[in-house]
Order: structure tokens, then sequence, then C-alpha cells
């Protein structure tokens, strides 16, 4: 799997912030672009026993340590869905409860682990080099989090350092965000984008693929590269994305059918905003401009993506999966055929 921290736009940016002093940094951003793995790679770096100016060195036993997820100075605060997917241990109770099947894992960042944290900042250093702590993503702290954080981050005990990684940096409390240093996370060029993901694609074992398909990969996930690789995995071609506007114009959802209920409202999110684009007389973002259905009226394009924003709000929790996406392929088809065609 290619390694986010190898990305060079990511590269640059630890660089610069490495060269910075300070006790808490706030990466911000959209998704996909290396949030969660520079926020890491400058955790590391602090607690590394032979840093350079480009990052943590990569050998010694502090990075091992890391790598294994196992460093007694660093403490990763994420929703434990977070925590699990990314190979992060939860702590014995959180497991505990877990597997006796008392609770599912949490989507929030939970304010037991929040005070763990500050307990923890409290201890001296077991290796020497301080301690770190990294929260992401930020905004899933909900008010109760946050302000048990707030303390330590305006005080921290001893040498504990903090990096925040938030897309929705607006979502957290003011208090929050005037104690750290905020740095926006920069966007990849082409070219970097595209090479990282060609050798991305190799290292999960795709064919050897090509300029063409890497930028179709891209574009459906609106340049952003984690996600695009994200959606190398899952499958999807260049010719299947530039099918798709004109066959859910048909009432056609065969190439959609083995996505999960998310994946298929983010593409209806992305069809609904290159339509909008376009019928503002803006170039599309997600979608090649010769594969998209004649733009309908605006009102009715601003009524569809309404109801999906609405629909985006329970997703995660459908009640039947199914009757969603019925109810989904009629919108579809009845918001991008002509109303002549239907008649």
């Amino acid at each position: 799997m290619t390694n986010a921290l190898d990305a060079p736009w990511l590269l640059k940016q630890r660089e610069r912030l490495l060269a910075q002093r300070g006790h808490a940094w706030l990466l911000q951003g959209p998704s996909g672009l290396g949030q969660y793995a520079l926020g890491l790679s400058l955790a590391q770096a602090w607690l590394c026993e032979q840093p350079t100016a480009h990052g943590a060195c990569g050998i010694c036993e502090s990075c091992h340590l890391v790598g294994s997820r196992s460093h007694p100075d660093l403490v990763v605060l994420m929703p434990e869905t977070e925590m699990l997917a990314r190979g992060w241990p939860l702590s014995e109770s959180a497991q505990k409860e877990v597997d006796d099947k008392k609770r599912k894992p949490s989507k929030e960042i939970r304010v037991e682990a929040m005070r763990d944290m500050v307990a923890f900042a409290q201890r001296t250093s077991a290796r020497g080099r301080g301690t770190a702590v990294l929260v992401y993503p930020a905004e899933r702290m909900n008010t109760v989090t946050a302000n048990a954080l707030l303390k330590t981050l305006e005080e921290p005990a001893g040498d504990t350092r903090f990096v925040l990684a938030s897309e929705s940096a607006h979502q957290l409390l003011p208090t929050i965000r005037s104690r750290c240093q905020a740095h926006a996370l920069v966007w990849p060029s082409d070219g970097e984008a595209i090479a990282w993901l060609q050798a991305g694609a190799q290292e999960a074992g795709l064919k050897e693929v090509g300029e063409a398909e890497a930028r179709a990969w891209l574009q459906a996930a609106g340049g952003r590269p984690e996600d695009a690789l994200a959606w190398a995995q899952s499958g999807l071609t260049a010719a299947r994305w530039s099918q798709l506007p004109q066959a859910l114009a048909r009432g056609d959802w065969a190439l959609v059918s083995d996505w999960s209920a998310p994946q298929q409202l983010a593409m209806l999110q992305k069809l609904c905003h290159d339509l909008m684009s376009v019928a503002a007389g803006a170039a599309p973002r997600f979608f090649p401009a010769d594969c998209l259905p004649p733009a309908p009226r605006w009102a009715v394009l601003a009524r569809w993506s309404k109801a999906l924003t609405e629909a985006a709000r329970t997703v995660e929790h459908p009640y039947n999966a199914g009757l969603m996406q019925e109810a989904w392929v009629a919108a579809t088809r009845q918001v991008l055929t002509p109303r002549a065609a239907r008649a």
C-alpha cells in the first residue's frame, strides 16, 4: 500500500511545519489531502531519536514503536470506528465493552478517551523525547469532549505537543482554534497526484495504470488523491465512471448496484453538482462534460440538491436500504429524463 507519508506535497509541508515552533498545530482542509498522514508524521518526528529537518528517521526504536501502534509517549484520539479501521488499539475498557456487545464502536471521539489523554499529558515522558497527541478528525469531538481538551491544550504539562487535523475546522470551538497554530493543507499539482496514484495502484496489486485512468480517478474524487486511490481500490474504471450519468438517466443502476449507500449518495451529489455547474455556464468538476445528460431546469436541480443533502443526514443508518435505493432510482430518473420523454 502506498504510504501517504511519502506523498510529495505532504513532505514539503512537513518540512515547513517542523521548522516552526509551537506546541499545537491545527491542520485544516478538505478530506483526501492527507491530514491524518501529515499529523502522524509530525508526531513521529517529534518523538524520533534521530530527527532531521525532513522528519523522522524511520529506523530508530521510537519510529518502530509508532509504526507498531505501541509508542508509550503517543496518544491518538480518533473515533473508535476510525481507530479500528486504521489499526490502532482501543483502551482495554473500551475494547471489552465492544467485545461484550454492550455497545458499538463510537463514531465520535469519546470523552472517556479524552480524559485518559489529560492524565497521560501529566506524566513524564517514557523515552525522554516529550509526549505527543494526535486528534483526528478533530470535528468529531462533541462539546463535552472538546472542553475536556481545552485546559490541557492551553497549558500543557511538561513537553506535550498536539496536532489536530480536521476537514471541518469551522465546527471546532473558537477557543480550540485560537489555541492552535493553523495550517491549511496544500493541494497537490496534477502531476504529483497522478504519479502518486499510479504508484499506489501498483502497490495495491492493480494492473499497470495509465495516466488517463489515474486522471479519471482524480476527477471522480474532485482532485483529492487519497479519495481517488480509494476509488481505484474499489474497482472503479474510467469507462464505468463516464457511463454512469447516462445509465442513471435511463434508470439503470447496474453499474452501482454493488456500492454502499453512502457511496451511491456521494456519486449522486457529485452528479447534481456538475449539472448545476453546467446549468450556470461553468465546467463540471467530477464527470467528463461530454458524458453528462442535458442539464434540467435550475429549480429542478435545486430541489434535487436539497433532497440529497437531507438524505445524507441518515444515509449511515437507513431504515431500509433497498427502499431507499428504489426512491433514489425513481427521483434520479425523474430529474434527468426530459419531461417530454416521460410523457
